[in-house]
């Protein structure tokens, strides 16, 4: 049977060849490569230079690591700032797309993950992380807890994090939608794609937003927090809690210091 890990990279790299720029930021379908990538800088903009200023944080000094850079659509505006940018997906088909986009932009170092591991990039070495629109995906619980503690891992203690998940439990299709995808899933599982990609088609379902790899686990603000502590993080904050943008961010810390919080 197919695992989780390989469902991802299958299905993404699917994505990838039917039409990136459309799976990545699936609010809009007539992309153009212009376009996809001004809009990665208005969320720079307004997700990301708040929010490194608040910090005191220094993008030309600093490094940056993306979890899940997709086609490039934010890692564009990481690498015209940071000093060197990792950029790291599960889909050797949506990062071949990022690297043709970013071709001249010489400070990135592309990684490709397990979906699981960043076992790439070395512990304590980078300065910030940021992730978007990725541990939504995510199909199970686990990998998305996995994911956040490989994020800490990377971090240097003082660095930062900054990262959105799904924080909603709350279903996001109708009983009849909620019954034909879980079937699609099961198809799908078993090692028919091709079939559950066809039976979507039927049921009038985009067929690269079906199955478990697209609607991805759902996270508590309560768990994340447990997780981003337990692998010496400091959970500075959340917003948007409860819902499926739901974003947590904060700081690594030293050895030491987590061990004093535990103990206050």
């Amino acid at each position: 049977m197919t695992t989780a890990k390989d469902s991802m990279r299958r299905d993404w790299d699917e994505r990838a060849r039917r039409n990136a720029f459309r799976y990545i930021a699936s609010w809009r379908r007539d992309w153009d490569q212009v376009s996809f990538f001004q809009s990665g800088e208005q969320d720079y903009v307004r997700l990301v230079h708040p929010f490194l200023q608040r910090l005191q944080i220094s993008p030309a000094r600093s490094s940056v690591a993306e979890l899940g850079c997709g086609a490039g659509r934010m890692t564009h505006s990481f690498a015209s700032r940071f000093l060197s940018v990792v950029a790291v997906d599960v889909s050797a088909e949506m990062q071949s797309r990022a690297k043709e986009h970013l071709r001249s932009s010489t400070n990135i170092c592309w990684v490709l993950s397990d979906g699981e591991k960043l076992a790439e990039i070395g512990s304590e070495s980078v300065d910030f992380v940021f992730s978007y629109l990725v541990l939504q995906h995510m199909p199970h619980k686990q990998l998305v807890l996995c994911s956040i503690t490989e994020m800490m891992r990377i971090l240097r203690p003082g660095g930062a994090f900054l990262f959105q998940f799904n924080g909603s439990h709350q279903p996001t299709m109708n009983w009849k939608g909620r019954v034909v995808s879980e079937i699609l899933d099961v198809v799908s599982s078993i090692g028919f794609n091709r079939l559950s990609q066809r039976l979507a088609q039927l049921a009038g379902i985009d067929a690269g937003m079906v199955g478990r790899t697209w609607r991805g686990a759902a996270l508590s603000a309560d768990e994340v927090t447990q997780v981003v502590k337990s692998a010496h993080g400091r959970p500075d904050g959340f917003s948007d809690v409860d819902t499926p943008l739901a974003w947590c961010y904060g700081r690594k810390q030293s050895v030491s210091d987590s061990q004093n919080d535990g103990r206050q």
